[in-house]
Order: structure tokens, then sequence, then C-alpha cells
């Protein structure tokens, strides 16, 4: 899937890995008995602190990589969505004290009743942090690991990659100069709806409370075999509880 979408991005002009296909038309082939693609080199280096018009360029890149992708045919269910929610959440829950399983229980089951169906569906990132975006000053260079790309609300892409970009991390707070510089100019690409307006404020929350979950998963049951960096689940713990306390989301 996400191979096939690569290439179907870089045809539309949005800067990604275009993967090279072999003399038998595929993309997909073994080295060593393990499987390999070749792809095209991109240009540009992540950042760790985006100024307000880097962020604005992702917002424009992340409209115009979501306008591509609605002529791409090929639907993969989010595997981190409610299914993968509900089955890992009662996982990772004896590790929390009392505050924290109160708090994961109330969002599973407020994102339980499933509202973004309603929302503008086509292909996302989902996974579009600072780290998997090449940039070449203020201009984007390149969109990079696809791993968890799938099929779900385009909202939830655009919350993610908010969530990670306009954040003020030692708080855990949006900057709101930043997110709106972010929106305004995703909005330019890709005009937000009414319905994207309304649902914002719970789309941050489940865009946060997706990674507290899986941070969560591979601080305390990390698998065999796997090297995983396990990232501090208490960030996007903050960020949750900051969203809910927030009375008015930014927005545009």
């Amino acid at each position: 899937f996400y191979l096939n979408l690569m290439a179907h991005l870089a045809r539309h002009g949005i800067p990604c890995p275009s993967p090279v296909a072999s003399r038998r038309n595929q993309f997909l082939g073994t080295l060593n008995g393990k499987p390999a693609c070749i792809a095209t080199r991109l240009n540009g280096k992540s950042v760790t602190a985006p100024s307000e018009a880097q962020c604005a360029a992702m917002g424009a890149m992340l409209g115009q990589m979501h306008i591509a992708g609605q002529s791409f045919s090929q639907v993969m269910p989010n595997p981190r969505g409610a299914a993968w929610r509900a089955a890992t959440a009662p996982q990772v829950r004896p590790f929390l004290d009392a505050a924290q399983a109160d708090l994961l229980d109330g969002e599973i089951a407020l994102h339980a009743q499933g509202g973004a169906a309603r929302l503008p569906q086509g292909v996302i990132h989902a996974d579009l942090f600072r780290d998997n975006v090449l940039l070449e000053g203020d201009r984007v260079g390149g969109l990079i690991d696809f791993y968890f790309a799938c099929s779900d609300a385009l909202l939830y892409d655009v919350a993610i990659t908010v969530n990670d970009w306009c954040m003020q991390h030692a708080e855990g707070k949006l900057d709101v100069v930043r997110a709106q510089a972010f929106l305004r100019a995703y909005h330019a690409e890709r005009p937000l709806t009414d319905a994207e307006r309304e649902a914002w404020p719970a789309m941050l929350r489940l865009a946060a409370l997706r990674f507290w979950i899986s941070r969560l998963y591979d601080l305390h049951l990390p698998r065999d075999g796997e090297l995983i960096n396990a990232h501090d689940p208490r960030h996007f713990e903050r960020v949750l509880r900051n969203h809910i306390a927030t009375a008015q989301a930014v927005w545009l």
C-alpha cells in the first residue's frame, strides 16, 4: 500500500521518496532474503524548532498531499484506529495510576462514538512528526516514513502534525502563532469545513491519545526482537490534558 501511495504522490508533485520499479514492474523485491525497495533520494534535513514560516510551509504541503491523495484508489483501514485503541488500552492500563486510568477510560469512551467518519476522508500519513520531514530553509524538501499511512479523516492527519510541529514541548501546549500559520496555509490548499471546525478540539485530543497509548505500550510492553527507542509517554499525556483544559482550541 505505502509504496504504491508514495509512487502516486511523487507523480503528483509531492516530494516523497519515489519507489523504482524492477524490470518486472514491481516496487518490492528481495535482497539477501529480505524485502527491499530502491527509492529516490530527497534533499533537506529535519528541524527540531520549526519557525512560523516553516510551520506554514508544512501546513501547505500537507494540504497539497491530501488533495493529491484524493485520486489514489487503494484503501487501507487505520491500523491505529478505534479497534487498536480498544484492544491496547486494557494492556497499558495496569501501568497507570488512578488519575491516568480515569483519563484513559474517559477518552477511549469519548472517541469510540466514531464521529470522525462523518468528516472528509482520504489518504493520510498519520506520522508527520518533525523528524519525518526534510526542510530546505523554509521549503519542504521531502516527506518520509509512510509506514503508518492509511485511510482516515483528513483532519486527524492535521491534528497529528499540529500536535508536534506547533507545540511548546516543555509545557505541552500549542503555540498559537505557529498553529494558526499552519492551519491557514493548509486551509488555503484544502479549505476546512464547518464540520471540521466543530470536530477540531476533539480531534486534537484523539491525536494526542493515539500517541500516548502507543508510547505507553512501547515503554511497558516492548516486543521481542524489535529495536524501539521508547519515547516518554508523559509528553502526550500532558498534551492531552492541556487540550481538555483549553476552553477554545486554536483555529484559523
